[in-house]
């Protein structure tokens, strides 16, 4: 497979590479939560970040407003599965690549 600038795969690692997508759409993967909620639960967002994530979210149609909060769709829902994949893959690596990081920086 060709990964071209336009290419859908390209288009899907866009909507993982933005830091709050997927840590938003995660939180959201039990239910439908509040503004504040989503901020209490994910930490370390500013209001305005999360705003603009949900909009970008809504606007990829992975999220939607519903019951006085977002919710996601069943787009969104299918997008779960690669995250975890992407969890998994930091737990068992995430240490190799701090290790290649720390020598990196040492060496420069």
């Amino acid at each position: 497979m060709d990964f071209l600038a336009d290419c859908r795969t390209r288009l899907a690692f866009d909507l993982v590479a933005n830091t709050w997508n997927p840590v938003v759409v995660w939180a959201l993967r039990n239910g439908p939560r509040r503004h504040g909620e989503l901020r209490r639960l994910i930490g370390g967002i500013s209001a305005k970040v999360l705003t603009e994530t949900v909009r970008r979210l809504e606007f990829d149609g992975l999220i939607e407003r519903r019951e006085g909060g977002y919710a996601l769709t069943p787009l969104g829902t299918t997008l779960l599965e690669p995250i975890e994949g992407f969890g998994r893959w930091a737990a068992e690596h995430g240490d190799d690549v701090v290790a290649a990081q720390s020598r990196a920086a040492r060496s420069a």
